[in-house]
Parts: structure tokens; C-alpha cells; sequence
């Protein structure tokens, strides 16, 4: 069963979800903070292993954290929310999935490449347009994500207290 099911509970995501998640904006944050600005930078051999790890762990853990989510919570979204706006959140979340993987795993093959004496060239430059617009499609999913949280805070239908730890809203029905 999908984890926004078409028939939602309403309910709080458990405690490990929002860990991973909250856990997961500040890793990538942090991603975001340190990231790499020239790929002249991967001369330095320490850092282009910490970049190879931090990727491979980044990965590692997101498909933990897909899996644990996929298996085990349901959406809070509640069951009047039309279809096209579940059918929106489904692609948001899961393009969110889609370009972190395929950040990481652009990232792990520029370093590959560069490591392989692919500094330059079609080839590497292809990659790193991959990356970049990767990088520029999860900051518009983020900013979707993030309106649409907001949006259920202005409705006051449960979403956003399922997830966001501050600014707690009653429900409508409360």
C-alpha cells in the first residue's frame, strides 16, 4: 500500500518518521552549505573521498528512510482532499525521492569520472548538467512542499501538526 493512500488517517507520523525527515532537511542543508563550487576542488583527494562518503551515506540513508516511511506510515491527509491535490502531493514527494538519488548519485559519478581523469569534456560537463538541474528541481519541490505545508497550516486540517513539531494547530473539527 502507498504511503499517501487515497484513504488517509489524519494521523501523526511516529516519532523515527519525523526524525528522518527533520533529520533529513538538515543534512541536506548541510549538503547545500559545504557543497563543492568548482570541480577543480576534487584535486584535493581528501575532500573527494569525504564527498564519495558523504553521497554513499546520503543514499544509504535515504532509502531507509523511503523504505521505513513506504512500510510503515500513512498520509495525513484527510479523506475530502481531492484527488488531483493527493495525485500532486504523490509527485512531489516522490520527485523529491527521485532528484535526491539522483543528486547523490550524479555526484558519486562526477567523482568517479574526475578521479578516472575525466576533468573536462562532453562527458563530465553532461554529468554536471544533470546535477545542476537535479539540484534546481529540488529546490522548486522543496518550495512546493514547503507552500503546501503552509497551505495546511492556513486550513488547519491536521497536515502540518503531523509532521511539524512547532506551531501546533487544532483541527477544524476540534
Amino acid at each position: 500500500m502507498d504511503n499517501i493512500q487515497e484513504e488517509a488517517s489524519n494521523t501523526s507520523y511516529s516519532l523515527f518518521a519525523k526524525l528522518l525527515h527533520w533529520g533529513f532537511v538538515i543534512l541536506f542543508v548541510y549538503g547545500v552549505i559545504k557543497q563543492v563550487g568548482s570541480i577543480n576542488q576534487l584535486e584535493d583527494n581528501a575532500l573527494l573521498r569525504f564527498e564519495v562518503l558523504f553521497a554513499g551515506v546520503f543514499l544509504l540513508l535515504l532509502a531507509v528512510r523511503f523504505a521505513y516511511v513506504k512500510k510503515t506510515q500513512t498520509s495525513s491527509l484527510p479523506q475530502e482532499t481531492p484527488k488531483i491535490q493527493k495525485l500532486a502531493a504523490k509527485l512531489v514527494h516522490y520527485g523529491m525521492y527521485a532528484s535526491l538519488v539522483g543528486i547523490a548519485g550524479s555526484g558519486l559519478l562526477i567523482g568517479f569520472l574526475y578521479g578516472q581523469g575525466f576533468q573536462s569534456g562532453l562527458l563530465i560537463e553532461s554529468i554536471i548538467g544533470v546535477h545542476e538541474f537535479l539540484v534546481s528541481l529540488i529546490y522548486w519541490l522543496i518550495g512546493v512542499h514547503v507552500v503546501a505545508a503552509l497551505y495546511h497550516r492556513f486550513l488547519k486540517d491536521g497536515v502540518w501538526s503531523s509532521m511539524v513539531p512547532l506551531f501546533k494547530e487544532q483541527n477544524k473539527e476540534s
